[in-house]
C-alpha cells in the first residue's frame, strides 16, 4: 500500500483520485517523450563501466593515459546507450545514482531516466512485470537485452510543487496496479485517511481471501 498511494497536502479532499499504473515520487533524471510500444530496463548498479575490477588497483602513469581511460569510457557508454536504443529501450529504471555521462547519452538516444528507486518500488515493478534487474553488462556489450518490461505510457506528474513520475506497465499477471492519491489540507489528515483505507483493505482482503473446499 505504502508503494499504490500518494498524500498530497494543501488541496481538499475532493482533489483526491485514483490513477491508473503507479506514481514514483521522485523526478526524471533524463526524460525523453515517446509515444507507441515502450521498453523498461530495471538496473541496479552504474551503467558507466568501471576501469577496473573490484579489489584491483588501476595505476595510471600519465595524463594521457587518464584522457584515454575517459575516452574509453564515453566510448563505452555511449555504445551501451546506442544498445538500448536499438532494443527499443526507452526507459531506465535504476535503484542507483547514474553518473553523468550516462544521463549525458540517454537524453543523446532518447532514453528516459528515473534513478534511486527505493528497493520496495523495484520489487513491485518486478511483481507487476515478471522481469528482474539487468545483471551488469561488463565486457559483453554485444549480448542480448532480453529482461525489459512493457509500458503503456510514462510521462511526468506534477502533485502540487513535486514532480513525479507516472508510469503504466503490461503487466504479467491479474493484478493492475492502480495509484491512490490521497489529498487533504495537511499531513496529519492525510496520514489517518491512508491508515484507515489501508485498514479497509486489509479487511476486504480477509472477507474474499480464497477458501480450500
Amino acid at each position: 500500500f505504502a508503494e499504490l498511494h500518494a498524500a498530497v497536502p494543501g488541496l481538499p479532499l475532493a482533489s483526491s483520485r485514483v490513477l491508473p499504473g503507479i506514481v514514483l515520487r521522485r523526478d526524471f533524471a533524463a526524460y525523453c517523450p515517446a509515444h507507441g510500444e515502450l521498453r523498461a530496463l530495471l538496473v541496479t548498479e552504474p551503467l558507466r563501466p568501471a576501469l577496473t575490477a573490484p579489489g584491483v588497483e588501476f595505476v595510471v602513469d600519465s595524463e594521457g593515459q587518464y584522457r584515454a581511460s575517459l575516452r574509453w569510457i564515453t566510448r563505452r557508454t555511449e555504445a551501451l546507450m546506442k544498445r538500448l536504443q536499438s532494443n527499443n529501450v526507452k526507459l531506465l529504471l535504476s535503484s542507483a545514482k547514474q553518473e553523468e555521462v550516462v544521463i549525458y547519452y540517454a537524453k543523446l538516444y532518447g532514453v528516459s531516466v528515473v534513478e534511486c528507486l527505493s528497493s520496495e518500488e523495484m520489487a513491485l515493478i518486478s511483481e507487476i512485470t515478471g522481469v528482474s534487474p539487468c545483471t551488469p553488462f561488463g565486457d559483453n556489450m554485444d549480448r542480448e537485452i532480453t529482461e525489459t518490461a512493457a509500458v503503456t505510457f510514462c510521462q511526468p506528474l506534477l502533485l502540487v510543487s513535486k514532480r513525479c513520475v507516472h508510469v503504466g506497465f503490461s503487466s504479467a499477471c491479474a493484478f493492475q496496479p492502480h495509484c491512490l492519491i490521497l489529498c487533504g489540507p495537511v499531513d496529519g489528515v492525510n496520514e489517518q485517511h491512508a491508515a484507515a483505507l489501508q485498514e479497509a483493505f486489509t479487511m476486504l482482503q480477509q472477507v474474499f481471501k480464497t477458501v480450500d473446499q
